[in-house]
């Protein structure tokens, strides 16, 4: 796939998402569970402590653009029994989740959504990370 930047994901991160994937399988989208298990194969793990600030990773509360429309949003990034539309929690396992997760701030992906389209989401800002914060096992 196109416009897929390098990633780095935090151990604790790879290892529950590796988990819950092999848990939800059954009832996953096969296109979802394959982009997910690819995006968690191609990246850079690292210790939970020595992950950069300006990472997204579960949890965190981050800011990005549709680069298509413009459209800015802000979403925390949670696992899917604490997701809410309503709150903005979006899970990792719908698609901009899954789109965001390991990027940095600045990069942007170009991500499959619903429709058979795909949309250019650009990370502009991190406004709480939880390794950045100290509370590493989040």
């Amino acid at each position: 796939m196109k416009g897929r930047p390098d990633i780095v994901l935090t151990a604790t991160d790879e290892r529950r998402l590796g988990q819950l994937l092999h848990a939800k399988a059954a009832e996953l989208d096969p296109k979802t569970l394959e982009l997910l298990e690819d995006e968690l194969q191609r990246a850079r793990i690292v210790d939970s402590a020595r992950i950069p600030a300006d990472v997204v990773t579960m949890n965190s509360v981050v800011s990005f653009e549709d680069a298509d429309t413009g459209q800015r949003s802000e979403v925390t990034l949670v696992y899917p029994s604490a997701a809410s539309g309503t709150e903005g929690k979006v899970s990792i396992l719908a698609p901009i989740g899954s789109a965001l997760l390991g990027l940095s701030v600045g990069d942007a992906i170009d991500w499959p959504v619903p429709g058979g389209r795909s949309r250019r989401l650009r990370v502009t800002a991190i406004h709480y990370q939880p390794e950045a914060e100290g509370d590493l096992d989040r």
